[in-house]
């Protein structure tokens, strides 16, 4: 890949290539994040103390999410990236450091007033815990929230990784973090379930300081000369920060409505908000290796391409239609996965210790509302990258506050008032709450795409190109259902069996794919079986 810079406008294999290293790093953090979680659910399950550690996971979480996960990329990449593409390689530099001294300050404050005023946030943000459980969550985010201090300097790490096509190192540094947990929990000393909480996050405050280390050779070999210095002075630094402020917004209020569903989860039960915290963690994977790695891939490309107005809107369109096809390619069959084999899949990752089979059951109606909205979120990821190629980051700000108020009052609905009015047990509250926001991104993909559209004079629409991957993916559930029928008749499959039939699943897609003439399946086997070459 190498330091040097993109041509104007990049070529969709390019493209492809940096999308299949993010994903690669991707894959190795999420395979261990997998491990860590079925580490804890053997552990902890679905109990009081699972829910405890979950909720403090989300508090900490709230300054990485505002500043590393979409933020400081969508300001910094952008300005960083144009500097070096045309040539103002100083500039960047100067840049980059102006940039860092200003996220570690404002990290190290919010750092401190977090661990200071953890137990009134936690009261406010957790209604439904009792007394101890407020308590264990209190003490595991004064544990956690320095480690989260460092992770927002990894972000700055990963905007110049990124930004110089160095996409793996970024995405697997996370492997770390969950390496660190895994073995806190496993070797250190416990005594029932609060130290077993207690020991996930001493292991997280390790694994961040860790996952900022591995990164901090490749960044300065980059931007040798670096140094951390407020320079408000510099016209790149500024915009920066004009970029920055709407974008913190959008996050902020992304987090805000995060913060809601945790509320009302507690609602619930403790034990919903830790089931809730294991299915994230599945959801994520399709959207976090095929959604984020494009999205993150492009959002360099798009920065640097160049030409007149009408010449940028080509090209980009050309990068969003390639981009998008590829991950619905990926997150279709990962949503009706979701929706036919959501058990399977719970006890393939966690069915141990205290998650049994009636856990596997509940997560499953969990994962089953989250795969209405799977591709909508995770095309309204690329599409806000678009943006932020474009340096506007209040257009998707604006259409975030409009999803938020939406699947807050659906989740409030969903969570707490159907399940009454329709006589279900109260804990199905969990996955009406998934399935209000999966509506509600349908929403949000849907304004964003038209708000795009007005701007670049029109942006490709998958239209019924997609209908041969829906058909592909009920196939292949079908064939799994024939398989499962057989082998477990009745209740929830076993680990073994589990994997098997997502086995089944899996591979009935891609030939249902390739005898449908799909490319991107095409595709796919020629570059694992070497051939290369985008296929006729």
């Amino acid at each position: 890949m190498g330091d040097g810079r993109e041509p104007t406008a990049s070529s969709a294999g390019r493209g492809g290539a940096g999308a299949a290293l993010v994903a690669a790093g991707i894959l190795v953090s999420r395979v261990l994040g997998f491990v860590r979680d079925a580490v804890v659910a053997h552990v902890l399950g679905t109990t009081a103390a699972g829910g405890a550690l979950r909720a403090a996971l989300r508090i900490p979480n709230l300054l990485q999410n505002l500043f590393g996960e979409r933020a400081l990329p969508a300001s910094f990449i952008p300005v960083y990236a144009r500097l070096r593409a045309d040539g103002h390689d100083e500039d960047a530099v100067r840049t980059a450091g102006a940039v860092l001294a200003l996220l570690a300050l404002l990290s190290a404050v919010i750092t401190a007033l977090g661990v200071t005023f953890a137990a009134p946030l936690v009261a406010l943000l957790t209604p439904g815990f009792d007394a101890p459980t407020r308590a264990l969550t209190t003490s595991l985010v004064r544990i956690m929230f320095p480690g989260v201090g460092l992770l927002v300097l990894s972000a700055w790490c990963l905007g110049v990784l990124n930004s110089h096509r160095r996409f793996f190192l970024a995405y697997a540094s996370p492997a770390l973090w969950n390496v660190a947990i895994i073995g806190a929990v496993l070797v250190g000393p416990r005594d029932g379930l609060d130290d077993g909480a207690r020991l996930f996050a001493w292991g997280a405050l390790i694994g961040s300081a860790l996952q900022v280390l591995v990164q901090v050779p490749s960044v300065l070999t980059l931007v040798r000369g670096v140094r951390p210095v407020v320079r408000l002075d510099l016209p790149p630094v500024r915009a920066v920060l004009r970029t920055f402020g709407p974008a913190l917004a959008s996050r902020g209020a992304a987090q805000l409505g995060g913060f809601v569903d945790l509320q009302i989860a507690t609602l619930v039960s403790a034990g919903a908000v830790a089931a809730l915290g294991l299915g994230q963690s599945i959801t994520m994977l399709p959207v976090s290796l095929f959604g984020m790695a494009v999205s993150a891939a492009e959002l360099p490309a798009l920065s640097a391409t160049g030409g007149d107005a009408s010449a940028r809107a080509a090209a980009m369109c050309s990068r969003l239609d390639a981009a998008q096809r590829r991950i619905a390619f990926f997150v279709v069959p990962s949503a009706v996965a979701f929706l036919a084999l959501g058990d399977a899949i719970a006890a393939a990752l966690y069915r141990s210790g205290r998650f049994g089979a009636d856990d596997a059951q509940w997560l499953w109606g969990i994962l089953a509302g989250a795969a209405v909205g799977l591709l909508a979120g995770t095309l309204a990821r690329l599409v806000s990258s678009a943006f932020f190629a474009l340096q506007d980051t209040r257009t998707p700000f604006r259409i975030a506050l409009v999803r938020i108020i939406g699947g807050v009052a659906l989740g409030w609905v969903a969570a707490l008032v159907l399940p009454q009015r329709l006589g279900l047990d109260p804990r199905w509250g969990a996955a009406g709450l998934t399935l209000a926001g999966g509506l509600a991104g349908w929403g949000e993909f849907l304004l964003l795409r038209r708000a795009l559209a007005r701007r670049l004079g029109g942006v490709p629409s998958l239209g019924l190109r997609v209908v041969p991957l829906w058909g592909a993916a009920a196939a292949a559930a079908g064939l799994a259902w024939a398989v499962r029928v057989v082998l477990v008749p009745t209740g929830t499959p076993t680990r073994g069996t589990a994997c098997l039939l997502l086995a089944v699943f899996a591979a009935a897609y891609g030939a249902a794919t390739l005898l449908f003439g799909v490319d991107e399946a095409r595709m796919l086997v020629a570059r694992l079986t070497r051939r290369g070459g985008r296929p006729r």
